[in-house]
Formats: structure tokens, sequence, C-alpha cells
């Protein structure tokens, strides 16, 4: 009776889901399997519907792209500019979240703070760019007058023609926008740590540094994990920034593997078949990475303690069939 009424509950979840499921296939699985597919065709020019498989080189597409010098540029500066905005955006958060879960220290107005600190995030990156390319505005911006002002400068700098300070500017952006995030999710990961751990921690003399240390960060492992991961997709994806900023100069210092899809896609001769296969390449590089963190960073004690309850499940279940076997032996024997 029971196992019907199970049943009978177990099918509402599914008919719940199915809006989600629908949704799912509409605007995820279809335009990632159609990228794959026209990966390996022909398809290019707008307004065209017809396209031929590459049957003579079904990876030609994924070559040239591989060959394409932009490309090649486009992904070092990806590389280059998550590395650089990751690592301050991350030690930042560590910081704070040291700072604001530490109760030996009790932090007036935190609300205000958090709010402050994560406020760039919600701000929308059109915003952001344009906001940034004024200041950095040439002959009249607020930068340049504030370098003429206090006598750095005799006259206006282009700033935004220099690689370095284009680049720089990018990275500076991304972590301002980002370490309120990253913050709120360590402090989220901190604030479901039993307190008992860090009160027997401050029984045993550990200071704020060594409790942060040896207590925090290896009970947020799992946090630091999907914090990683999730930056380095959206590091491997940056766009909005990028474009909307110097459009990717100048002489592509700022062009993303993104806006290089982009550029493929929507711009000069539409070819739609090399931007999926860049999206492609992209999409496998995401996954290879994060396989490879997931393997790196996993919880190895509890690898150890999954493999021993193996171990002696499969030595309870050896000892059981040697037992039935002996029941049978001895039965065979009676009769």
């Amino acid at each position: 009776m029971r196992k019907r009424k199970h049943h009978r509950y177990a099918k509402y979840g599914y008919i719940f889901s199915i809006p989600f499921m629908v949704a799912f296939i509409l605007f995820s699985l279809y335009p990632i399997v159609y990228t794959a597919l026209i990966g390996f065709t022909d398809l290019k020019g707008l307004g065209m519907t017809n396209f031929h498989f590459l049957t003579e080189d079904p990876f030609r597409n994924f070559k040239i792209i591989l060959t394409n010098p932009s490309f090649q540029q486009a992904l070092r500066n990806t590389v280059f500019l998550w590395i650089c905005n990751f690592i301050p955006q991350i030690l930042l958060a560590l910081l704070l979240t040291a700072w604001f879960t530490d109760k030996r220290s009790k932090v007036k107005g935190q609300g205000l703070f958090k709010v402050l600190f994560y406020m760039p995030n919600i701000i929308t990156a059109a915003t952001v760019a344009i906001l940034f390319n004024a200041l950095f505005g040439y002959p009249m911006g607020p930068v340049n007058d504030l370098l003429v002002r206090l006598g750095i400068t005799n006259e206006p700098v282009n700033l935004l023609i220099n690689k370095a300070v284009a680049k720089g500017v990018v990275i500076f952006i991304q972590t301002w926008m980002w370490y309120g995030y990253t913050m709120v999710v360590l402090i989220s990961g901190v604030l479901g740590i039993s307190p008992e751990i860090f009160e027997a921690a401050e029984v045993d003399g550990a200071n704020r540094v060594q409790t942060f240390f040896y207590v925090t960060i290896p009970n947020i492992k799992t946090i630091l994990l999907f914090t990683l991961v999730t930056s380095l997709i959206g590091g491997l994806n940056m766009f909005d920034i990028p474009k909307l900023f110097l459009l990717g100069g100048p002489d592509n210092a700022t062009l993303t593997t993104s806006v290089f899809i982009y550029n493929q896609a929507f711009s000069g001769s539409y070819m739609y078949n090399r931007a999926a296969a860049a999206s492609m390449i992209m999409f496998l590089i995401i996954c290879v990475i994060s396989a490879f963190m997931f393997y790196i960073l996993r919880d190895k004690d509890e690898e150890l303690r999954l493999r021993e309850i193996r171990r002696q499940e499969k030595k309870y279940r050896q000892e059981l069939k040697a037992q039935r076997r002996m029941e049978r032996e001895g039965a065979n024997v009676t009769q």
C-alpha cells in the first residue's frame, strides 16, 4: 500500500518538472546541439538557411579556428585577464570574509558594508563599460583632468591606446564588479560551519589567523571549488566589458574569445560555422579544466572513507556467500 502511495505522489514531481524541462530543451539543449552541428557545416551568410555537412573534412572549421592568429591571441588574452582578475578578487573576498565572520571582532554596520561591496555586481555591464570609457576619455575626461591638475602630465594623454592600460582597466573592472559576489558566497559557506568547531579552536588557543587558515579554509573547500569553477566559466566567457569598453582594442589587446566568436558570427562575412566551431572549442576547454579542478580539489578523506566502506561491503558479501555455500553443503550431507 505504501509503495502505491509513493508512486502516486511521485508523479506530481514529474508533472511539476515539465515546464523546466520544456524551457531547458528549447532554450539550452537545442541551441547547444545546433551549435555543435553547424560547426561541421558550411553555414555562413546572413539569412542563409541551406547548409551542407563537410563530409570530406568534417573538422575543417575547427582546424581553421585553431590556426587563426586572432583566436590564439584572444585565447591568451582571455586566460590572462581571468587569472589577473581572479587572484585579487578571491584574496580580497577571503580577507573580507575573515573580517565579517570573526566573532571576536564585532564589526559595526556589517549590513551596510556588505551592501556597498556587493553593489557593483548589480550594476549592468554596459553602464560600467560606458562609465570607465568616459572616465578615461581623451582629450577631456576626469582621469586626464586629474593628471594635469596634479602636474603628473603637462597635457591630456590618450591612455586607452596603451595596451597595458586597457588590460589593466578591464582587469580592475572585473575585480571590482565580482569581488562582492565572491565575498557573499564565501560568507554563506563560513556561516554553514558548526560553531562548536570555532569554539574548540578558541579553547585550544588558536589565534584569528590560525583559526582562519586551519579551521575556516579547510571547511569551505567545497565553496572555494564552486567559486573557482564558476569564475573559470565566467572568465573564459568574458564578453560584455571587453566588447563595450573598447570593442576588443586597442590592437586586439582586450579581445577575448567571446568577442572573437561574436565578430565571426555577426561582423563582416557572418561565418556562423566558424563561430560555432570556436564556441565548441571553448566548451571543451572549460569542461577539461573544470574536470581537472574537481579532481585536484576533491575530498581525499571522503574518498578514502568511501573506499573503506566499499571494501567492507565486498568483504561482507564474500563472507555471506561463503556462509550460504557451507549451509548448502551441510544440507546436502544431511540428506
